[in-house]
């Protein structure tokens, strides 16, 4: 089972009043339904929404739909549920047209807004596995002006929902697994939540930690490159004859440089103060190197003079 079958079953079993409903069952319709001049079919791969959407149609327009149950073999086989209505079609046709009108202004509540979303939702919607793949979810629309609409109420809700052009399709998507989840909870998908909740924080998890050893491997090598023009220096100076220049303690860390030439400054701080009795900082560490580097310096700029 896919993470949208699953998220879309569940909210396809939760329960619903009649005039959130009313919504839900419009932008659904909107969405997929073939209204010929006396019949209306829809089609459903979902058993749960077929379901669903039985009981609001019987609900709302008190017509009873004829379900035909086939098999479909294209690529792989699975049943597809066709809901037929030969009752009240002018009518259903009618509220069906004032539904494309819908918008912020006459979706009263934040209730009506969410059913509306999710009829397009059980629709037209899908969200990729997050255990598998990039966070996204999408709505693909047909009609341009249910595109916008859907585009509108999702934004209602700050959920920074974005609209494109797929061909000859308008594509309402969200890419922001914070908004993703959001959406969610807004849908009452209690379990669908807490699975995409649990992958969000261990990728999340993984990530950081990823991001910690990529930033203690640069530490290590900017170390090690550090230690080597530190040694270099050093070098220099004893085969320039410059050594016994240095002070008595900047010898005794240039000693420890050669004796640990990839330790970074506090493990050489660590290990003159505990080796070689001269107590010492991380900073002074530091300071010593500075000054070797300085007589390098003078000395290599004396002898481009000369």
């Amino acid at each position: 089972m896919t993470f949208t079958t699953m998220l879309k079953e569940e909210i396809s079993k939760n329960d619903f009043n009649v005039v959130e409903a009313r919504y839900e069952l419009l932008a659904f319709l909107n969405c997929i339904a073939k209204i010929k001049k006396d019949e209306l079919l829809i089609t459903v791969e979902n058993a749960s929404i077929a379901r669903r959407i039985y009981k609001e149609i019987k609900e709302i327009y008190d017509v009873n739909p004829k379900i035909t149950i086939r098999m479909q073999k294209r690529f792989k086989v699975k049943q597809i549920y066709i809901l037929c209505i030969h009752e009240k079609v002018s009518f259903i046709k009618d509220s069906l047209i004032l539904g494309t009108k819908i918008d912020l202004e006459t979706l009263v509540t934040d209730e009506e807004k969410i059913a509306f979303i999710e009829g397009a939702f059980l629709a037209v919607g899908n969200v990729s596995n997050p255990s598998t793949s990039g966070y996204h979810l999408e709505f693909i629309f047909t009609k341009e002006r249910l595109a916008k609409q859907v585009l509108n109420l999702l934004n209602y809700f700050k959920l920074n929902a974005k609209l494109i052009k797929r061909g000859y399709k308008n594509v309402v998507y969200i890419k922001a697994s914070e908004n993703i989840s959001d959406l969610i909870k807004l849908f009452k998908a209690t379990s669908s939540l807490f699975y995409f909740e649990d992958i969000r924080i261990y990728r999340d998890h993984k990530n950081m930690v990823n991001r910690l050893n990529n930033c203690e491997i640069a530490n290590q090598e900017k170390t090690f490159k550090t230690g080597q023009k530190q040694l270099e220096d050093i070098y220099y100076l004893k085969k320039a004859g410059l050594f016994d220049l240095l002070d008595e303690k900047t010898k005794i860390v240039a000693d420890a440089r050669e004796k640990y030439p990839e330790s970074s400054f506090q493990e050489l701080a660590d290990i003159i103060t505990t080796e070689m009795d001269y107590r010492i900082g991380k900073s002074g560490v530091n300071h010593h190197f500075i000054k070797i580097s300085n007589l390098v310096k003078r000395h290599k700029e004396n002898g481009l003079k000369e």
